[in-house]
Order: C-alpha cells, then structure tokens, then sequence
C-alpha cells in the first residue's frame, strides 16, 4: 500500500503543523548526537517467533518471524531511542515498522535538578511512527524514575495523531502513554533480565474511522546465555509474552501470544 511521505502531512490543518513541526524540530535537535560524542549507546538484534497471532480481517500473519534492529544512545542534552521490525522476510508478506523516540532532558538543558520523589529527570518526549500504511506523531512529557533495582524505568505521556493508518485515513488527536524499563537480577549464578513496555493509547474516536482505545505490552524474561560463555550481555535467549487489546484498534480483536526471543548486542 503507498503512503504519503512525513512532510505532505505538513500541508493539512495548522494545528497538526505546529504539532508536527514540534516534534521534527525535537528529533533534529536530538540527532545533533551524529556530530556530538554519545555519552553511551547499545544496539542490538533480535529473532522473534511466535504463533497465534491475531489474524483477523487478514491484516496479520497468524505465524510470524519478526527481525528487530534496536538502537539506544544518551548524548549531552537527552537521548535517543530507535527500533525497526521486518517481518517475515523473504516472504511476499513481508512487513516493516519502525519508530524514532527522541528526548530532550530540561535538567541537562537547564542545568537544573528536575529530580523530585522517585522522579530523576523531566523530558520533552517525541515519537514517529512508521510503517507499511502507517503515520503517527507524538509529542508529551517524560519523566525518567529512579526505582531500587531497576536499571531503567521511563514514563512518557503523549498527545497523538495519525497523519493515516490502514484502518482509517482520518482520526482525531488522542493520546498515549507510553512505560519501559529493565530489572537486571541473578538467580544462583545465572544473570538474568526482565525488561519490556507497555503502550496505552486513548481518545482517537473522532473523523471517519473512529478506533477503540487499544493496549499493547511485551513482557520480556531473558537469560543472559553469554555469561555462560565468559560474554556477558551479548547473548540472551528467552520469551517475549504479546498482549495486545483492540489490536490496531479494531474492537474485539485480541492477541495473546508467547515469542521465542533470541537477543544479540553488539
């Protein structure tokens, strides 16, 4: 299916054009890290299988291999965060999404402590979404939390618009929320990782497809296999557990589905 390309959405109303030149302005400011040193980056491959997939309407594989190229970084004033998913490739079916998640952090832009209770840092959030028939924008508030045990933990609170997705070519503004975080810990000798996220998004029930507030989360329980080789953290195998309600926000349509997980980092 063809799509309009990120700036003919720039030509509808003058609302979306601010909002949309808000969040493009934050992601060039953020991706000044190509001239400026990351602080730290990670990247990684995955293999996902899984089977059961909610196929429903035929806008799904019910089985399905998904390839996932994942890159982190944090730089001088915020970060970084971008995924790309293919799935099934080497088959006719093959589908891509990817998104692009750039923050910018008021402490380190102001120089001042953004910390308050189990908050470390506040950030202007954005994120673009992308895919086969697929545009979406967010741009919200994020707040870093600083949690005992957690490596990470993030909280992100979005105002979203689909420039057009397969469902409908027109939605009103909603909104999202957007929770990810990683908990490293040892069993005996074994090093293991939970990590995952979880997507809430609400509100688009106007224009000429309304969709039906939807969640999705993917709970992952890796083991770090490398340790055992004397590698540690390059290697993880485990599963990743897809819960997705209204998926696309179609009524009704529900997944469940366990993934076998194998994850590499660089």
């Amino acid at each position: 299916m063809k799509i309009k390309t990120p700036l003919s959405f720039l030509g509808t109303r003058p609302s979306r054009r601010l909002a949309v030149s808000t969040v493009l302005a934050a992601a060039a400011l953020s991706a000044n890290i190509s001239v400026q040193a990351a602080d730290w980056s990670s990247t990684n491959v995955q293999y996902l299988y899984g089977t059961n997939y909610a196929d429903t309407f035929g806008i799904d594989d019910k089985d399905k291999v998904v390839f996932t190229f994942e890159h982190a970084n944090g730089w001088k004033y915020g970060d970084n965060f971008f995924f790309l998913d293919v799935s099934n490739p080497g088959d006719k079916g093959t589908t891509y999404y990817a998104e692009f998640s750039p923050r910018l952090s008021f402490g380190k832009i102001s120089g001042n402590s953004m910390a308050f209770g189990i908050v470390k840092d506040v950030l202007l959030s954005g994120t673009w979404e992308m895919g086969q028939g697929l545009r979406a924008y967010l741009l919200g508030v994020g707040l870093a939390l600083d949690l005992p045990h957690f490596a990470f933990a993030d909280f992100n609170l979005y105002w979203r618009q689909s420039e057009r997705d397969f469902i409908a070519t027109d939605t009103n503004a909603g909104a999202q929320i957007t929770i990810d975080w990683l908990v490293p810990f040892k069993v005996g000798a074994m090093k293991l990782a939970f990590e995952g996220f979880v997507d809430y998004a609400f509100g688009e029930d106007g224009g000429n497809a309304p969709k039906e507030d939807n969640l999705i989360a993917g709970p992952r329980l890796l083991v770090d296999v490398g340790d055992m080789w004397g590698t540690p953290g390059q290697l993880q195998m485990g599963v990743e557990y897809q819960i997705w309600s209204n998926k696309f926000g179609i009524k009704g349509v529900d997944e469940d589905v366990a993934q076998l997980m194998v994850k590499w980092t660089m």
